[in-house]
């Protein structure tokens, strides 16, 4: 009875690990599309802000990179990739330049909002996953919170293509990426140091090839996104999510990524002066319930 007790409370301790994990990167990321949207209107360009976002963790992440090798042993190839693409270098380069043309609340939406979509479908039709009736309609509210928001977002001014479609693409690969760390046997720490490595080392191609203007930049928006970029969402979220990842799924973490947009919304609204009325009133808390019930929290299961 007791060795049963300690299973459980164990069990209960690596959930609720996995939600805070979760809650803090869906925080983050809300901050980090404020903060690329921000960066449009200065000199840095996305490989200025991408050596930023991947080279500090890339150094932070050092010791643990280089115990596990560039090429860590027992990580098929296959998924190392998949990860590095659909949370490092394609990932930012694709959501980043479609990010600078995009309002901060429809790229919250085309962005987060999909992602557990996204998630929810590759674990259905590639890992044969099946969710739950809870499950589902919390995916279903998600779905009308998220067309609550792109619908009154459309009503104010017209996006451009790019948004419609390298954000969700992006939402793809970030789904990609959460399954694929689900199965790669790696820690949240081994994940995050090898995507930041590998992104940095293409940055850095990318830097030599196309040129960077970091070194003209003025020293407030460069610290600014250290701390936005490299030590939030390159650091601080990716180890985070890796975190909500082990302990409640890829699915179910991804579910999380939901409320980015809300926030998202509601940071724009605040910060960069877009109007919020109703309908993001409206999309928050059907938001909010959708991703309680893809959680599983309601759930008998």
């Amino acid at each position: 009875m007791s060795a049963l007790a300690f299973t459980n409370n164990e069990k209960s301790t690596s959930t609720a690990v996995g939600y805070v994990g979760a809650v803090v990167t869906v925080l983050i990321w809300a901050a980090w599309i404020l903060a690329t949207r921000h960066s449009a209107a200065t000199q840095l360009g996305t490989i200025d802000i991408g050596l930023i976002r991947y080279g500090i963790p890339a150094f932070v992440l050092a010791p643990v990179w280089l115990k596990t090798g560039l090429l860590p042993k027992g990580v098929p190839l296959g998924l190392l990739a998949m990860m590095v693409a659909g949370a490092g270098a394609v990932f930012f380069q694709l959501t980043t330049s479609a990010i600078h043309s995009t309002p901060a609340s429809a790229a919250g939406i085309l962005l987060g909002g999909s992602m557990p979509l996204a998630a929810a479908l590759i674990g259905a039709v590639v890992f044969g996953e099946r969710p739950d009736y809870m499950r589902v309609l919390g995916l279903a509210a998600i779905v009308a919170g998220v067309a609550i928001l792109l619908i009154r977002s459309l009503a104010g001014a017209a996006l451009p293509w790019t948004s419609f479609v390298l954000l969700p693409m992006g939402a793809v690969l970030w789904a990609s990426y959460t399954h694929a760390f689900r199965r790669s046997g790696l820690t949240a720490l081994q994940a995050s140091a090898l995507i930041a490595i590998w992104s940095l080392l293409i940055h850095v191609g990318l830097a030599v090839a196309f040129g960077t203007s970091i070194s003209s930049a003025p020293l407030g928006e460069i610290g600014l996104q250290i701390l936005s970029q490299g030590l939030l969402s390159g650091l601080a979220a990716t180890i985070a999510y890796g975190l909500a990842v082990h302990a409640l799924g890829g699915t179910q973490a991804a579910a999380f990524t939901a409320i980015t947009p809300v926030l998202a919304t509601i940071g724009g609204g605040l910060l960069l002066g877009e109007e919020i009325g109703l309908a993001e009133i409206a999309a928050a808390v059907i938001t909010g319930l959708g991703v309680a019930l893809s959680t599983g929290i309601a759930s008998r299961r």
